[in-house]
């Protein structure tokens, strides 16, 4: 069962938050919150409560789901509006300054049973 959260219009590049995002993806659930709490990236708190949200989700909708066997199945970031600013600079120039925003999207699913084999 695949359960999906998503942050949208974060104000912060899409590339800077790949790097954070490149770091769990793959990983079990606990291993990728203690690399979140453990990273110096201003993204990495974003990122951690939206898989503290995933996790959420995934309790609300299915009481029998097994926390310990939840793992970052697919994790990605989108580019969002950019907001375009004027910043004035000498003789009368002006220039632009681009504000960058990112949509995250995060997907949990359950990991298979592993040692049961018939």
């Amino acid at each position: 069962m695949e359960i999906t959260a998503k942050l949208r219009y974060h104000q912060a590049s899409p590339q800077k938050v790949r790097l954070v995002v490149d770091l769990i993806r793959g990983k079990d659930v606990q291993e990728a919150a203690n690399i979140l709490a453990f990273s110096k990236k201003g993204a990495a708190r974003p990122v951690s409560k939206l898989l503290k949200s995933a996790i959420a989700n995934a309790e609300n909708r299915d009481d029998q789901v097994d926390i310990d066997r939840l793992y970052v199945k697919e994790c990605f970031v989108d580019g969002g509006p950019t907001l375009k600013r004027l910043r004035p600079q000498p003789m009368g120039r002006a220039f632009r300054i681009l504000k960058r925003q990112s949509h995250i999207t995060l997907k949990l699913d359950t990991r298979k049973a592993e040692g049961k084999e018939n």
